[in-house]
């Protein structure tokens, strides 16, 4: 039995009172104060960590206004704030241990938008992806192209003045700003634009903080603008913490406020909201896809390419490219990158061209593929091969493989993985190949490996060192690098900061700056934010104030992990993994990933959320003197039965009570999950919630009792052949108004799915049977038309039509389908953490699976989240005793056999099951390709999860949510199309349908059935 976890951080008395206060004053945002949203927000994409004392969640600027006036009376005047938004920094920007101002949940409304004068107008958490999903049917794009732009907040990309690809052409963040409206920490609320010099001069007179602000800024960037343009190098990408160059236009006419809060970092105000300028789409595009023996022959070339007039040159190395291989992501783009015979490539540099003429780009490739082709002729340059595109499908593929790049470093096996400190060097593009030839020596005398990407057009890279930071001595080595890696960039005119932040490594900014022009910073910073309010410790300190900056060796969550034993860091790897890219926090309604994370907008309940609360747990659990994996074995061969149930009554009655324990925590996010796997698939470094929740379930719950509900879901396969020997019976009970309430009210149920009437064996009435030494008798030619369908408990019991079309179907098709004896998959044992008993059910099916293997007869399964399961959890709980045995799904199969033609030329539209395309991701077209090729037409519709995910949608609290996520992605696709004309695979989704909808939409293969 685990023990009662309680961390030892106790919150700040003011903390709780701010709290209370910011109500009364009518706040009517977000304030979450436990130990579970406050470590869900310690950590960001960087090596650090910082457990703030609160997260508060504004739904206005109204919200913040009242925030930052409380702020200012004598009671709460100690307290200090950071502004967050996606925390996707690399460098721990947003991290903070004082109290952290989330402005990413609520604030994610486009306010306006004015075609004719190119601008919108936005509050600052819009994500950018979604700002140009709403910009797109206008024809334009916010041009700042970053690689997580679909769940950087705008203001996120405000703070830190990001750019990505294509700045030579589209330049940063900043130089799209046209008005910036930011709550001081003293309650005012400044509005900021473009004015001419003598406004700003009037305004400098004002006699308040704003005034003050003007008067500092003016004075700071006119008087110092000779010193400032004598050591601000000239670079694209070169964020100042503070830009004093670009406050005023060349002849000092013009003065824009906004240029200073664009990259400050949160640590001047609370940004709320901004007016952008838009750009048009192109109407044609070109990727270029050219490849190189080597990564400097691919960067030595990149000038020749930016001279080439393209829009952007972005570059990834072969480390990046051979991970991507082992990604989700490789079947979308393997046919635009293909090897070249003979050569192994080493080096990719993908160029785009954009134009409004098409004749324009057909000049432009058609002259650089005339020397392409020379220089591969002549074996000159490094050139071994190049393919292009002017898809777009197919351009965004290959542009999503390279904003994976962040993620697929981190999914590099072993205990160093590449991370971000060094990551954003910029230095003159025409410097950058002999600049990287010293960085990579430099890492190589160390025997360090390294992944590159990045934007060779800027002159910005990005190298991912791999450390293994739970070593002190490497964590030391962290400090030695970034201090060799700060004087390399200066030899070569650049600076370490490039694109992605100052943030930790603000302590190099004294030295950069040198003495003259960081004062004036600080007094900036003053003007602002006299009392180091705001954000402190990043980019600078106010003048005259004593406190520090934060530094390279501050806190890292290798301080923490370490303390967790290596067994148990290497066995619970999905969640120890995590390096905060927040690929989770995907925005996007019809991406699968992380459905809870979409409907919550809590980052407790994203992958990331959970693994580290997990993470965490196991370092609590660990301190209090917990064996995590000798406990585990215990629970796999041991029942607690009638000897700890006494205390575990007594837990749950002291829970019910209020007792604290972090253990509930945990288990509030694990059991916000959908178990639907999309984690495993997307996530670039495979966190696999599902896994280490049913783990964490067990342990869970050999302290506390379980509710009814799980042992209804957990016995489902084996109570639902029972109830089919009277399904009209329970139907009829299970229709009663009076037991739909009672199951609500007491096991927390809604929605109870009814049994197939008539069932299955009625259907079939003794049709297909098994009989095993028939088969071991079969001759050669029976044998090669044989087929094994293995049932599952949804379709067999509460779908039977379909198992019985799917034995037809294979029989119209000319082959012998034989229907095996129902046998318990494990699934939903698996799902609410019976592991004990999963691990007997696994174990049964796989001797039975293993015995039918050896006549080599295929066995087909018809639902994606059934079928899987002896894929992956039976590997992990079986290890070798798993067997050799294969159950493919049935398009799996399909797909390679001949089909007959189709009696018609209908169209159809696909909705895939969440769980199959993440872990199959030629689902689809799979298909596609057998619709194909029997006549039909088959259009995959990208939709996100549906809510349902096997019993999650019937369990009442979940209900709200699980329609929520229909409503999102599913519903307008059901009714565009209707329920006859959409093909589904999942039967979760089949059910969602019918319960939202009304009508159940058909399987694919019924489609088949009913018209070959």
């Amino acid at each position: 039995m685990i023990p009662k976890l309680n961390p030892e951080l106790a919150l700040d008395a003011s903390i709780v009172a701010f709290s209370k206060a910011l109500v009364a004053a009518g706040f009517n945002g977000d304030i979450e104060t436990s130990y579970g949203s406050r470590l869900a927000v310690a950590t960001d994409n960087s090596v650090y960590q910082a457990l703030p004392q609160a997260v508060i969640l504004p739904r206005s600027t109204d919200d913040l206004v009242i925030l930052t006036s409380l702020a200012q009376t004598s009671s709460f005047s100690h307290i200090k704030f950071s502004p967050r938004g996606g925390g996707t920094g690399t460098n721990g920007q947003s991290l903070t241990e004082h109290v952290v101002v989330d402005l990413s949940r609520h604030m994610r409304n486009i306010l306006d938008i004015n075609v004719e004068q190119r601008w919108v107008r936005v509050q600052a958490g819009v994500i950018k992806d979604q700002l140009n999903a709403f910009l797109k049917p206008y024809g334009f794009f916010f041009a700042p192209d970053l690689s997580t732009s679909n769940r950087a907040t705008i203001g996120g990309m405000i703070n830190t003045d990001a750019s990505g690809q294509g700045s030579l052409v589209y330049g940063k963040t900043s130089d799209h700003v046209l008005a910036l409206k930011t709550v001081l920490i003293d309650g005012n609320v400044l509005k900021t634009h473009k004015m001419p010099t003598y406004e700003a001069e009037h305004r400098a007179e004002m006699p308040n903080s704003i005034g003050r602000i003007y008067q500092q800024v003016l004075h700071s960037c006119r008087e110092f603008r000779p010193q400032i343009l004598a050591k601000f190098p000239r670079l694209n990408r070169f964020l100042t913490g503070y830009d004093l160059e670009h406050v005023f236009n060349d002849d000092l006419s013009e003065f824009d406020l906004s240029r200073i809060i664009t990259g400050s970092e949160g640590s001047l105000g609370f940004v709320v909201e901004a007016k952008l300028n838009i750009t048009p789409i192109a109407k044609y595009k070109c990727l270029v896809n050219v490849k190189y023996d080597s990564f400097i022959s691919a960067l030595k070339n990149a000038p020749f390419l930016v001279a080439a007039e393209a829009t952007s040159v972005e570059t990834v190395d072969s480390k990046v490219l051979n991970l991507a291989r082992s990604d989700i992501i490789w079947h979308q783009v393997k046919d635009l990158i293909t090897d070249v015979p003979g050569i192994e490539m080493q080096g990719l540099n993908m160029v785009e061209y954009n134009s409004e003429q098409q004749a324009d780009i057909e000049q432009k490739i058609a002259e650089l593929t005339t020397r392409l082709d020379t220089a591969i002729a002549d074996k000159t340059d490094g050139i071994i091969g190049y393919q292009l595109t002017y898809d777009n499908t197919a351009i965004g593929h290959i542009y999503a493989m390279r904003k994976k790049a962040v993620g697929l470093l981190g999914n590099t096996q072993g205990r160093q993985k590449p991370i971000a400190f060094t990551e954003d060097t910029a230095v003159p593009p025409e410097h950058l190949a002999d600049f990287i030839i010293e960085f990579r020596a430099l890492l190589d005398s160390y025997n360090l490996q390294y992944g590159m990407f990045g934007h060779v057009d800027a002159g910005v890279l990005h190298v991912r060192p791999a450390l293994d930071l739970c070593d002190p001595t490497q964590e030391a080595l962290l400090r030695t690098i970034s201090d060799q890696v700060v004087a390399l960039t200066a030899k070569y005119g650049g600076l370490m900061w490039g694109e992605h932040g100052k943030g930790y490594r603000s302590e190099y900014s004294p030295a950069f700056f040198g003495e003259e022009l960081f004062t004036e910073l600080r007094k900036i910073k003053a003007a602002f934010d006299p009392r180091n309010r705001v954000n402190p410790g990043k980019i600078c300190t106010p003048y005259y104030s004593a406190e520090q900056l934060v530094s390279v060796d501050g806190v890292k969550r290798a301080y923490f992990d370490r303390q967790i034993p290596i067994a148990v860091k290497d066995s619970f790897d999905s969640s120890l993994n995590c390096n905060g890219n927040g690929l989770c926090f995907n925005y996007e309604e019809n991406s699968p990933m992380c459905p809870s994370s979409k409907v919550t907008k809590d980052r407790r309940h994203s992958p990331k959320g959970r693994a580290g609360l997990m993470r965490e747990w196991l370092r609590l659990a660990e301190t209090s003197g917990v064996d995590v994996l000798a406990t585990e074995q215990q629970l796999l061969t041991q029942s607690g039965g009638i000897s700890t149930l006494w205390q575990r009554i007594k837990n749950t009655l002291a829970k019910r009570q209020g007792e604290a324990d972090f253990s509930h925590e945990v288990m509030e996010a694990m059991e916000g999950c959908l178990a639907c796997k999309a984690c495993a698939g997307q996530c670039p470094i495979k966190v696999d919630v599902p896994s280490f929740r049913a783990r964490f379930l067990q342990l869970y719950h050999s302290r506390y009792l379980r509710p009814t509900k799980d042992y209804i879901v957990g016995n489902i396969e084996r109570t639902a052949p029972l109830l089919a020997k009277a399904p009209r019976l329970v139907n009829f009970v299970l229709k009663r108004k009076l037991t739909a309430k009672l199951l609500a009210s007491s096991v927390g149920y809604v929605d109870t799915p009814l049994l197939s009437v008539p069932t299955l064996a009625q259907q079939l009435n003794k049709r297909f049977s098994f009989n095993l030494a028939e088969l071991e008798q079969l001759d050669a030619a029976t044998r090669q038309k044989t087929i094994l369908l293995v049932q599952d408990p949804f379709t067999s019991f509460y779908e039977a039509e379909l198992v019985a079309d799917a034995l037809n179907l294979l029989e119209k098709l000319g082959f012998k389908p034989i229907l095996l004896p129902f046998l318990p998959n494990g699934k939903p044992q698996h799902v609410k953490g019976f592991l004990r008993q999963f691990a007997k059910t696994a174990n049964n099916a796989a001797q039975f699976f293993n015995k039918l293997h050896t006549l080599g007869l295929p066995m087909l399964g018809l639902d994606a989240s059934l079928v899987l399961v002896y894929r992956d959890e039976y590997n992990k709980a079986l290890g070798n005793n798993r067997g050799n045995f294969n159950v493919q799904l049935l398009h799996e199969w399909l797909v390679e056999q001949t089909l007959p033609k189709a009696n018609t030329t209908e169209e159809f539209a696909l909705l895939a099951h969440c769980t199959e395309k993440t872990a199959l991701p030629a689902t689809e077209k799979a298909w596609q390709l057998i619709f194909a090729n029997v006549g039909l037409a088959l259009k995959p519709i990208s939709v996100g999860c549906c809510g349902m995910a096997g019993t999650y949608g019937h369990e009442a609290q979940n209900l709200e949510n699980s329609k929520a996520l229909f409503d999102m992605s599913w519903r307008a696709p059901v009714e565009q199309y209707s329920t006859s004309k959409i093909l589904v695979t999942g039967f979760s989704c089949r059910s969602q349908v019918k319960r939202l909808v009304g009508d159940k939409p058909k399987h694919p293969l019924q489609a088949l059935l009913a018209l070959l």
